[in-house]
């Protein structure tokens, strides 16, 4: 019979990577020394994290875990994402959102704040309490920049899609739209000899839907499909692009990495957290107010067609495209336009 915890975990969809909730899975059932659960502890994302917190600063007063350096508040956001803390969390050193909730308010009125920095590593998490954390990021009153050191992908690019910019790593992943929901129906008596039934009352017959069955998957993709549709609009709205520029350009349920990242209108720039920090810290970056972003990369663009003489800007009328069939300076130029387009979609 599955534990309670790893019940509770197939009772909830998720906005993670498919290999991570199997990790989660298996620690739920104690099988630490299973294939999934060495081999994710040997990816290298600990030593990340480590990196990332180090370059973090000293600890905010009032807060968990925020740290603050010259002014910017840095708030980790470091694997698998929960609403809450519970035994999984503490264990995996995963990221609980009403810690990280009550840390940015504590950065959003403390007066030595300026700016604040999300510094994200993580395979995403449940879809419990992501939406509403993402809108606290979207409504923030002081400027919000995502850092994406390696890993930003499904519940943790919700987010990130929030912030007033998203800088990524030159090696760092995006991406990972999508909602999943791990299910295992029974097919015969368990080792004791004995077997499950489950029996609804009569006017709830979707309450136990029978996955050894079309119809029965069918009826959880529903589910699944309406959360989805909540998860791709908030990543449009927040990129100031179409929903339909998020589903046919922004990965379709994969990463995209670095530059192509870039390049499809998924991140801002690239650049190393220490390079964001540093930026940040001399005012560089997201202002907090889409509009004053646009003004900035105004003199961007401008900067960029002295550049490349010969390439055609892109009209504003023209609809969101994450296409950019260009090379060189004519690259950063249609970029850097784009980006503008979106900002001032935002304001």
């Amino acid at each position: 019979m599955p534990s309670a915890v790893l019940r509770a975990i197939r009772a909830q969809p998720w906005a993670i990577t498919p290999d991570y909730l199997a990790v989660i899975e298996r620690i739920a059932e104690r099988a630490l020394d299973a294939p999934e659960v060495i081999a994710k502890a040997e990816d290298g994302h600990e030593a990340r994290y480590l990196q990332a917190v180090a370059a973090m600063g000293s600890r905010l007063d009032g807060a968990r875990r925020t740290t603050i350096r010259n002014g910017v508040a840095c708030i980790p956001i470091l694997g698998p994402i929960f609403p809450r803390s519970n035994v999984m969390s503490d264990y995996s050193g995963a990221t609980s959102l009403d810690v990280a909730a009550a840390d940015l308010r504590v950065a959003q009125q403390s007066d030595v704040v300026t700016r604040i920095l999300l510094v994200m590593d993580s395979p995403g998490g449940a879809v419990s309490g992501t939406a509403e954390f993402a809108g606290l990021i979207a409504a923030s009153p002081k400027p919000v920049t995502a850092h994406v050191t390696g890993l930003g992908a499904s519940a943790c690019y919700w987010i990130a899609s929030q912030a007033h910019e998203i800088v990524l790593d030159r090696a760092g992943l995006v991406g990972s739209i999508g909602v999943v929901m791990s299910v295992r129906a029974q097919e015969h008596a368990d080792r004791d000899g004995y077997r499950q039934y489950d029996v609804v009352s009569s006017n709830a017959a979707n309450k136990r839907p029978d996955f050894n069955t079309e119809a029965g998957r069918e009826q959880l993709r529903a589910e699944l499909d309406q959360i989805e549709k909540v998860f791709i609009g908030d990543v449009a709205k927040g990129r100031g692009v179409t929903p339909k520029t998020v589903i046919e350009n922004f990965g379709r349920g994969g990463v995209k990495v670095g530059k192509s990242a870039l390049d499809a209108g998924m991140v801002d720039r690239l650049g190393t957290l220490e390079d964001t920090l540093t930026r940040l810290a001399r005012g560089g970056g997201a202002t907090g107010k889409a509009g004053d972003r646009a003004a900035d990369l105004e003199t961007e663009v401008e900067a960029a067609a002295e550049a490349a003489p010969d390439t055609a800007a892109i009209p504003d009328t023209a609809a969101p495209s994450d296409a950019l069939p260009r090379t060189g300076a004519s690259t950063r130029l249609a970029s850097l336009q784009l980006d503008l387009r979106r900002r001032r979609a935002r304001s």
